[in-house]
C-alpha cells in the first residue's frame, strides 16, 4: 500500500469539512435567512392585525382611551423591537411608536395595494428609513369601511443578528462534529492504516523472499488473523523451501551411491582390473544396485502420487485376507531369519471400505520394516480388531526399537534413524512416509509405540464396510 492512500483519506477529511462549512455559509445561511424573514413577518402580521383590531373600535365611535392606546403602542413597540405606525387611508401618520416624531408625515406615494397580496415588504419603506427594513401592514376596518393601515416595521439588522447567533451555533456544532470525525480518523489511522501497512510490508518481504520476516500485529480482529494467517503461510512456506532442500540433498545422495558403485564395478571390468572369474559376482552386485535404484524410483513416484488428491478407488473387502496374503508374500524373507508371524483377528470376516491395492502396500512396508529390525527367530504379531465403527490393525514386532528422538523424525521422507543404518543397507527412507499418507489419505491415523531394545508396534484405523 502506498503512502498516498493515507494521504487521500486526510485530504478527503480536510474536503469534507471546508464544504460542510460552505455550506454552512451560503446554502444553510440564506435558507436561515429566508426563514427568519418569513416567521418574524408572520409574527409582526399577527400583532399588526391585533393592534388593528384595538382601533378599528376607535373610529367606529367607541369609548377609547387614545392616549392608552398610544402607552400600549409605545410599549409593545420595545417589545416587539420595532417602529410602529398608525395611518389614515391617505397615508398620513396620525400614530406612532417614537414619541409621535413622525406624526402628520405623510408617506409619499403611500399605495398600499401596490404589494399585491403579500403582506410584507422589504426595503427602506419609500425612502423614510436609512436601512432596509422589514415592513407588515394590516388594514384597519370597520362597517365595510377601511379607515386607516396599523404598519409594523423592524430593522433587517434585528433579523441578521438571530440570523448569527444561530449560525455560530451551527459553526460551532460543526466544528464538534469535525473534531470527533478526527478522532474517528485517528481511530481508524491506527486499527486500520498501520496494521495495513505493516502486513503490505511483509507481503513485500515474502514476495522478495525473506520468510523469515515476522508482521507484528497483534490486534484480535480481521488485520490480527489475516497477519497470523501470513506469518503461518511464511512459516509453512519456509519449512516447505526447507524441506525442499533436504529432499533434493537426499535424492541426491542416494542416487549418488548406487549410480557410483554402479559406474565404479563397470570401470573395473572394462579396464580388466576384476578380473573374468568374479565378473558374476560384481555384475550381481550391479544388479542389486540396479534395483535399489529401481526401488528408490518406485517410491518417489509413490509419493507423488500421494500427493495428489482423489487418486484413491475405495471399494469393500476383507482385511483379515489382506493381511494373510501379505505375511504369506514374505515366506522367503522369514525363512532366512527363522522369523514367524501371529495374526490374531478379532472376527472371522472384517470388512473395511477402502483403497485395498494402497492398503496392501500399507502392510507390505510395515512388515518388511518389522522383518528388518527383527532379531533371528522372534515373531512378528498383526492384529485386526473391531471397535466403534472402525478397524484397528497393529504391526509389531520384538526387534532393536526406535530411538525417543527420532519417533517423530520416522515419519519424514529419506529419514533414517542410526540405528537403520546399520541394518538396513537398501532402505529409501521412503517406506513410513508413504505408509503415512496413504493412511491419512483414507481419513485416518496411524500411531506408532516404541522402546529401545524391545520392539516397535505400528497401529492403523480403517473405516468399517458400508454394506456386507
Amino acid at each position: 500500500m502506498k503512502r498516498s492512500l493515507y494521504l487521500k483519506f486526510i485530504l478527503g477529511y480536510l474536503i469534507f469539512g471546508l464544504l460542510g462549512f460552505i455550506t454552512i455559509a451560503t446554502f444553510s445561511s440564506k435558507m436561515l435567512r429566508d426563514y427568519l424573514i418569513k416567521e418574524r413577518a408572520d409574527s409582526l402580521y399577527d400583532s399588526a392585525c391585533s393592534i388593528a383590531t384595538s382601533y378599528s373600535s376607535m373610529y367606529q365611535g367607541k369609548n377609547s382611551n387614545s392616549q392608552l392606546m398610544s402607552s400600549d403602542l409605545r410599549t409593545l413597540s420595545s417589545y416587539l423591537k420595532s417602529e410602529i405606525w398608525v395611518v389614515d387611508h391617505e397615508g398620513t401618520i396620525i400614530m406612532d411608536s417614537q414619541q409621535g416624531l413622525r406624526i402628520q408625515t405623510t408617506i409619499p406615494g403611500f399605495d398600499p395595494t401596490a404589494v399585491g397580496n403579500q403582506f410584507y415588504t422589504i426595503g427602506r419603506y419609500y425612502g423614510l428609513f436609512s436601512e432596509e427594513v422589514l415592513s407588515v401592514s394590516a388594514p384597519i376596518v370597520g362597517n365595510y369601511n377601511t379607515y386607516g393601515y396599523v404598519l409594523i416595521h423592524l430593522p433587517l439588522s434585528q433579523i441578521a443578528q438571530s440570523q448569527t447567533n444561530i449560525l455560530d451555533i451551527l459553526y460551532l456544532t460543526s466544528l464538534v462534529i469535525f473534531c470527533l470525525s478526527l478522532i474517528i480518523l485517528l481511530v481508524f489511522t491506527q486499527t486500520v492504516y498501520f496494521p495495513l501497512r505493516k502486513i503490505t510490508v511483509g507481503a513485500n518481504e515474502y514476495a522478495a523472499g525473506n520468510l523469515d520476516y515476522i508482521i507484528d500485529v497483534k490486534t484480535r480482529d480481521e488485520m490480527g488473523y489475516l497477519s497470523d494467517t501470513l506469518n503461518y503461510m511464511s512459516d509453512e512456506l519456509n519449512k516447505m523451501e526447507e524441506y525442499q532442500k533436504n529432499f533434493i540433498a537426499n535424492v541426491s545422495h542416494d542416487f549418488r551411491s548406487p549410480l557410483t558403485s554402479i559406474k565404479g564395478y563397470l570401470e573395473a571390468i572394462l579396464d580388466g582390473t576384476i578380473p573374468s572369474e568374479l565378473y558374476e559376482k560384481y555384475l550381481s552386485r550391479v544388479i542389486s544396485e540396479t534395483e535399489r535404484l529401481h526401488k528408490l524410483t518406485e517410491s518417489m513416484l509413490t509419493l507423488n502420487s500421494l500427493d495428489a488428491r482423489g487418486y484413491l478407488s475405495r471399494t469393500n473387502f476383507d482385511i483379515n485376507r489382506v493381511i494373510k496374503n501379505t505375511a504369506a508374500s514374505f515366506e522367503g524373507t522369514c525363512g532366512k531369519k527363522n522369523i514367524s508371524f501371529q495374526l490374531i483377528f478379532s472376527d472371522n470376516i472384517q470388512m473395511v471400505y477402502a483403497d485395498m491395492g494402497k492398503i496392501q502396500q500399507v502392510l507390505y512396508n510395515l512388515i518388511d520394516n518389522a522383518i528388518k529390525f527383527s532379531h533371528n527367530g522372534s515373531t512378528i504379531y498383526i492384529q485386526a480388531s473391531h471397535r466403534h465403527e472402525k478397524i484397528f490393525i497393529s504391526v509389531k514386532d520384538s526387534g532393536i526399537g526406535i530411538p525417543k528422538d527420532s519417533l517423530k523424525k520416522i515419519w519424514e521422507r529419506f529419514y533414517k534413524t542410526d540405528l537403520s543404518r546399520g541394518k538396513d543397507k537398501t532402505g529409501t527412507g521412503l517406506g513410513l512416509s508413504i505408509v503415512k499418507e496413504i493412511i491419512q489419505a483414507h481419513g485416518e491415523n496411524i500411531d506408532v509405540v516404541s522402546t529401545q531394545g524391545v520392539g516397535t508396534e505400528f497401529i492403523f484405523s480403517l473405516p468399517c464396510s458400508t454394506s456386507l
